[in-house]
């Protein structure tokens, strides 16, 4: 009888000795399955926020300082050559301004707001006396139109978006309405020898810090004692453009308090400055031509 109950006792620790193996067996499984996958998961959310994080400073890049060549555009030659994930094109019928926006599979990228819009919308003529600031809207599936009538000329558009999740870059580009107008490759622009300009009798002097290649450059817009009307979502924005019509960016200023500006230039030339306050409900674009040696 005693050895029964050892034998019995014997095989019941064997069972469950075994029971807990299994179930330790089975539990690993699991556990690294989990494992796997949260670092799948772990590994894609990285990369999505890897990249977001990429086109977020190539979007940075084009508004701070200096960029678009036309093969891509950002801050400057060491910055934002990440080739664009969008492509964006511009066309003109009878007043109004047709712009198709899509990524490499023809879908319509999701676009995020940037200083109130969703889009900005800068058309220069070729010999850059011509400056428009717009904002088309959008009609659906990667369509933004808006009515503007564009005198006949040769322009140069410049698409400034933020697609969610895509990389971007801003290029010109070539936008004729008319006949018998062809694009200018440079312009004679000569230099300022006054930085003060009054436009619907409100004056703004341009300021800067010492003009030169690769260091940061601070642009000072004194706007003789009156603060300007939020635009924007800012007190002002700076357009600039090389005398090619190439080298795009468009700044916004560096407080909520001041009309000041910083960027880079990344080459010696003659640029083209618009500098954009609103008063009296009024947005005037200040022209000012600058020389960076």
């Amino acid at each position: 009888m005693k050895q029964k109950n050892i034998v019995t006792w014997a095989m019941s620790a064997i069972v469950y000795l075994g029971l807990v193996i299994g179930g330790y067996t089975v539990y690993a499984s699991l556990d690294s399955n989990n494992d796997h996958t949260d670092t799948h998961d772990e590994a894609k959310t990285n990369g999505n926020e890897e990249k977001e994080s990429i086109n977020e400073q190539a979007h940075k890049d084009n508004h701070i300082s200096q960029r678009s060549d036309g093969k891509d555009s950002g801050h400057s030659d060491h910055v934002g050559q990440l080739e664009s994930e969008v492509v964006t094109n511009v066309n003109y019928e009878k007043g109004l301004i047709i712009i198709d926006v899509k990524d490499k599979d023809q879908n319509s990228p999701e676009l995020e707001t940037s200083h109130e819009k969703i889009m900005h919308l800068i058309i220069v003529s070729a010999d850059l006396e011509d400056y428009y600031h717009l904002h088309p809207e959008e009609k659906g599936n990667g369509v933004y139109t808006l009515k503007f009538d564009l005198p006949e000329n040769s322009y140069k558009a410049f698409v400034d978006i933020k697609p969610k999740n895509l990389a971007y870059q801003v290029s010109p580009i070539g936008l004729h309405v008319g006949k018998g107008h062809s694009e200018l490759k440079e312009n004679p622009l000569k230099v300022d020898t006054n930085l003060t300009k009054t436009i619907n009798e409100k004056t703004v002097e341009l300021n800067t810090t010492k003009l030169g290649i690769n260091k940061d450059v601070t642009l000072s817009f004194d706007t003789k004692g009156i603060t300007p009307e939020p635009y924007l979502g800012a007190l002002g924005h700076v357009v600039i453009l090389d005398n090619k019509g190439e080298k795009f960016v468009h700044v916004h200023p560096t407080s909520e308090e001041q009309t000041q500006f910083e960027t880079k230039f990344d080459k010696p030339g003659i640029y083209k400055v618009w500098g954009e306050f609103k008063f009296d409900g009024k947005v005037n674009s200040y022209p000012f031509v600058i020389e960076v040696k």
